[in-house]
């Protein structure tokens, strides 16, 4: 509620401020901007809502970007390449899961780990050069410039509402949720938390490789740097939109609630003519925000639990 509240008001304020937004051309110029972001949270959704959290989004999505680019110049089609680089994404989510799940280590370090690896790895092999010599049919996945926000919208919208279906009314999905909440409880109870914790991190890397792809067949260069932050916005938009950051509670439809805040944030500070440098700082704040909100929840949830068991029985 508090994020619809956020993005109204920012329609509000430029509605008045800036009409000039609402022109269609840059509306989708938003839009197509903030589906790659959306995809990328969908699969962190996954991987906080099991209990752990990702910060290599931003190097996996520059590799993954790259890895297209390259790929693409050397004459792979591109229907090759949305096999193929959701698949690289999705082994850099394995390494990550196969450390954090199997070997016992906390996943904040491990992807941070891997955060600083992969950047600097494709610094060192690009040297800092962008991809360029793009092929044609690369571009807009070989559609039309009117074609393609279609396809985008379908590809992002589906797995956006498959994910969300998912963790609904799958087995699968309610392990997530169990082992976010209590994973020691949910091993007891008889399911593998090690492998839910691998999948959603695989999976998470997955969602990162396509949208890596989406984004950069948008423009006629990969830049080697691609990706820089990303996973604070990506983050962010996750716990703002209502999932607990300590796991096991959340949703898809506030996570895209919470990319669309964010994904509206920087052009609109543009149009409204503040300094695009402000975008950290309201980031912050409103993260924090979230994390006070979350955390007087959970006092609230736990106090009221308490007062509940404490509560005389009556045997009338």
């Amino acid at each position: 509620m508090v994020v619809a509240v956020a993005i109204a008001a920012i329609g509000i304020a430029l509605a008045v401020g800036a009409p000039a937004f609402f022109k269609p051309g840059n509306l989708l110029e938003v839009l197509l901007a903030t589906l790659p972001v959306l995809i990328a949270a969908v699969g962190a959704t996954v991987v906080i809502l099991a209990g752990d959290i990702d910060i290599s989004v931003g190097s996996v999505f520059a590799v993954c970007s790259v890895t297209a680019g390259a790929l693409a110049v050397a004459g792979v089609p591109v229907v090759a390449l949305l096999i193929v680089v959701p698949l690289a994404g999705a082994m850099a989510g394995a390494a990550n899961g196969l450390l954090v799940a199997y070997g016992g280590l906390p996943s904040i370090v491990v992807t941070l780990a891997a955060m600083v690896a992969w950047r600097d790895a494709l610094r060192w092999i690009t040297q800092g050069a962008w991809v360029q010599g793009l092929p044609a049919e690369f571009q807009w996945l070989g559609l039309s410039q009117a074609t393609y926000p279609v396809a985008a919208i379908v590809v992002a919208g589906l797995v956006t509402a498959g994910t969300a279906w998912a963790l609904a009314w799958l087995a699968g999905g309610r392990a997530v949720y169990a082992t976010g909440s209590n994973a020691e409880a949910a091993r007891l109870a008889g399911l593998d938390t090690r492998a839910v914790r691998f999948w959603a991190l695989t999976f998470a890397g997955a969602c990162t490789g396509l949208a890596a792809l989406l984004n950069a067949v948008r423009f006629s260069q990969v830049p080697a740097n691609t990706g820089l932050g990303l996973e604070l916005q990506v983050i962010a938009a996750v716990v703002v939109g209502g999932t607990a950051i300590t796991g096991g509670r959340g949703t898809i439809a506030g996570t895209v609630l919470g990319v669309l805040l964010f994904g509206a944030m920087r052009p609109a500070l543009t149009f409204l003519g503040a300094s695009a440098f402000w975008e950290g700082a309201l980031q912050g704040a409103i993260i924090l925000t979230a994390l006070a909100i979350d955390a007087l929840q959970s006092k609230r949830r736990t106090g009221a639990a308490l007062r509940a068991r404490a509560a005389p029985v009556s045997h009338g």
